[in-house]
């Protein structure tokens, strides 16, 4: 008896699985009442998160990201961190013409170094550790018209940052990612990078 199902899976365009090992190349945290970070040495995380950190916690209020819900519904944080990459930053700067865009400006946590294209890296790909740590990424950080504001700040003179970032910042203003594992992040550990095998979906 024909399979109905085979035929229809062989249409996908299916890559397997890979393993990219990378480092971390800086830490930070907010500490305050905004997304603004700051440096530190390392990153204690819970199942929650950075304890004490802006984007702390199990849960979190949906906003313009999530217009299928009224504003400030209650739902599931997936958001816990912000993760960029030093190559991608340096893109940006590039682009909207300026010395440097630091990860503390945009509300970065995790500033990871060695994985090109590091903000294309697909949902459910885990990050694991050398200290025990397992971070599992929801998706890539749109940039936004907040963080642009939080550049232009920087430079005196240049308000027009705070809409041209969104545009130049596509697929280059990092990833959101929540802790599968707890424990303790340190400058210079090392990780790995398991992407799960990826298709696109063809109704």
């Amino acid at each position: 008896m024909q399979d109905p199902f085979a035929s229809k899976r062989e249409e996908f365009d299916v890559h397997s699985a890979q393993k990219i090992k990378g480092t971390v190349a800086g830490l930070f945290k907010a500490q305050g009442k905004d997304f603004i970070t700051a440096a530190v040495d390392e990153l204690p995380l819970t199942f929650e998160g950075i304890p004490g950190d802006f984007h702390a916690g199990a849960t979190r209020k949906s906003g313009g990201r999530e217009p299928w819900y009224p504003r400030g519904t209650l739902i599931r944080n997936e958001r816990q961190l912000s993760l960029l990459a030093p190559d991608e930053l340096r893109t940006i700067a590039r682009r909207l013409d300026v010395p440097e865009v630091r990860p503390e400006w945009i509300g970065g946590n995790l500033l990871l170094d060695g994985i090109d294209c590091f903000t294309m890296l697909p949902p459910r790909t885990l990050l694991f550790f050398e200290g025990g740590v397992t971070i599992k990424i929801d998706g890539d950080n749109g940039p936004c018209r907040l963080s642009g504001r939080s550049i232009s700040q920087q430079f005196e003179g240049r308000q027009d940052i705070e809409n041209n970032f969104s545009r130049v910042a596509q697929q280059l203003r990092g990833l959101v990612a929540w802790v599968e594992k707890p424990g303790t992040i340190k400058m210079g550990e090392g990780f790995e990078a398991r992407i799960p095998p990826q298709w696109i979906y063809r109704a």
